[in-house]
């Protein structure tokens, strides 16, 4: 089987993903989340013409006063006066404009001697000063967000200040995190003799969350045919993600057992590095996508394709950030396959590529920031040269 283009493998895996069904949840639970339908206002902001400043509320026309205070209304008391030739009412901060006032004069620019109002300063600017007209934000039935959207905090506020309790939003893809090899122990466990801790499943399933998705875990599986099987068939998930196997050796049984399970394989293997033994298929109507055992290959792969998928599914836009830059130092040429160099961004903002990019050094790939893409054939480059780049730190979860 040839080597597949990596942008080709791409779009083949994003080929009729589409989002995934809508679930109603209440506002206060949905951070973040993608909204799947237009919301529109069911009530108006600010629902009445209301004081934006503590002071006293006039008719413009009866400038400079003085003025007879025949009123008081505060935020959520209203007064149920109106306001005559020569008089004022006192008003609050969100109060409701008395009847009859069409300006506030603030407090700071009235003194006040009982009953009676005087001018103490310049006075409002204009008519209609420091009132907030009712509907000023938004009217009832005025589109507050539109369907992709996400549900920031402030946009959240909006619509519940629009009346809205629920909101309809995209459902998180659920992904089911399989991670085989009998040389496998849990974090936390000292590994026994030929043993080696399965950190990939948790480096995994942070990328994941940071794509939107929901991750199951089942744990570390072993290398029988039987226990893979039960696993890929009792994953309730829209995506299987398994790690390591994937491969062509007589311990690598992803590719046979989901054969022997009836999964279409839609291609294995790409020209890449790191990362070539990739796999994409379907089981039944779960996709499903085998990583490869090696931690950064597992994660360079799953940057490049199960992220993508996963944003996809949730409705989110693509989450990677491409920039270009200087390079610090010269690169060789690259040979047939699309190269993906950890290295750092230099506090002179170039791309520096490390010395060394062995696939197992997770090391490394903690202290990357940038993955320095080097295309199939490209010929060596000289320090200065522009080279497009992958930022990592674009997909670090925020706590």
């Amino acid at each position: 089987m040839s080597l597949l283009d990596v942008d080709v493998a791409l779009a083949l895996l994003l080929d009729g993903a589409a989002p995934l069904a809508a679930e109603t949840l209440p506002i206060a639970g949905a951070a973040g989340r993608i909204l799947a339908a237009d919301v529109a206002a069911k009530l108006t902001q600010p629902p009445f013409a209301a004081a934006a400043m503590d002071g006293y509320a006039i008719r413009w026309a009866d400038l400079p006063g003085p003025w007879q205070v025949v009123g008081e209304a505060a935020a959520g008391h209203g007064w149920g006066g109106a306001v005559g030739a020569g008089e004022a009412a006192r008003v609050f901060t969100g109060a409701p404009l008395p009847a009859g006032a069409d300006t506030i004069v603030v407090q700071e620019e009235i003194a006040r001697d009982g009953a009676v109002a005087t001018l103490s300063g310049d006075g409002p600017p204009a008519l209609g000063a420091h009132i907030r007209k009712a509907g000023q934000d938004f009217v009832a039935g005025a589109i507050l967000a539109r369907a992709g959207a996400v549900l920031t905090p402030p946009r959240a506020g909006l619509l519940a200040a629009g009346g809205h309790g629920e909101v309809a939003v995209v459902r998180r893809p659920r992904v089911a995190l399989i991670a085989t090899g009998d040389e496998l122990v849990a974090p936390g466990t000292t590994p026994g003799p030929g043993q080696i801790v399965s950190s990939n499943s948790l480096m995994l399933a942070s990328l994941f969350a940071s794509a939107g998705a929901e991750v199951i875990d089942p744990g570390i599986i072993p290398d029988r045919r039987d226990a893979l099987a039960a696993a890929l068939t009792a994953a309730e998930a829209d995506l299987i993600v398994t790690i390591g196997g994937a491969s062509v050796g007589d311990h690598d049984l992803v590719v046979p057992v989901l054969r022997d399970l009836g999964a279409e394989i839609d291609f294995w293997k790409i020209a890449m590095r790191p990362g070539k033994p990739l796999l994409a298929g379907r089981l039944g109507a779960t996709r499903v996508i085998g990583l490869p055992g090696n931690p950064v290959s597992a994660y360079v792969c799953a940057l490049l394709f199960v992220a993508p998928l996963l944003r996809r599914f949730g409705g989110r836009a693509d989450g990677a950030a491409r920039v270009t830059l200087p390079l610090a130092g010269p690169l060789p040429a690259n040979g047939a396959r699309r190269d993906h160099l950890r290295g750092r961004r230099t506090a002179s903002g170039r791309a520096e590529a490390f010395a060394r990019q062995d696939s197992a050094l997770l090391g490394l790939l903690a202290d990357a920031d940038l993955l320095i893409v080097r295309p199939p054939g490209a010929p060596a480059a000289a320090a200065g040269e522009m080279v497009d780049c992958i930022a990592l730190d674009t997909f670090h979860p925020v706590a």
